[in-house]
């Protein structure tokens, strides 16, 4: 599952691919949890906080849930009460890719992601707007994932959701929510620490 991702292409590039508005987004080869990421909303590209903390959620002991998501089960999304208000929310995480780690501690190697024909990927996500501390409200995120397809079944036990259809997801159509097709992926050995 997504706890890193990759980006090459800047905010003008994504408004064409999508055809909304460009926005000032975050780009690099190492992306991560609390930075302001680009998304994909139906009408727009903007920059949103990657890790949501849903409001209303608590956790096994019942008290407020205040350690961001980045990563929702997309299996069990509508069977989540902290999630109902917002399962609608739909954007998109748009990335060349994402990393995993195998391997002890100390000694782990990083793993670099992407499709195999270079295509931008897709990931499905869930957006909220946070009340933070001192009444600032921030756009955030969650990426939802699935089981993974062959491709990368060795390296983790989940993969983020990768549409095939984000028009339709962002529309807010029916969507399968599942891994990519086998073959489509390719894991190469990262050179990044």
């Amino acid at each position: 599952m997504p706890g890193r991702v990759f980006l090459e292409k800047d905010g003008a590039a994504l408004a064409r691919c999508f055809g909304v508005p460009a926005a000032e987004i975050a780009t690099g080869p190492d992306l991560a949890p609390a930075q302001m990421l680009g998304i994909v909303l139906p009408d727009r590209l903007e920059s949103a906080r990657w890790g949501m903390i849903p409001t209303g959620a608590v956790n096994a002991r019942g008290r407020p849930m205040l350690e961001p998501l980045i990563n929702i089960r997309s299996e069990t999304l509508h069977e989540k009460t902290a999630f109902e208000r917002i399962q609608q929310n739909r954007c998109i995480l748009p990335c060349d890719g994402w990393y995993e780690w195998t391997g002890e501690k100390r000694k782990k190697q990083r793993w670099r992601i992407g499709a195999i024909d270079k295509r931008l990927l897709c990931f499905a996500a869930i957006y909220d707007i946070w009340d933070a501390p001192g009444g600032r409200q921030v756009l955030n995120f969650a990426t939802l994932t699935c089981e993974p397809n062959p491709d990368v079944r060795d390296y983790h036990h989940r993969m983020p959701v990768i549409l095939r259809d984000p028009s339709a997801w962002l529309a807010g159509d029916p969507v399968e929510l599942t891994s990519a097709p086998a073959g489509t992926l390719q894991v190469q050995a990262s050179d990044l620490p």
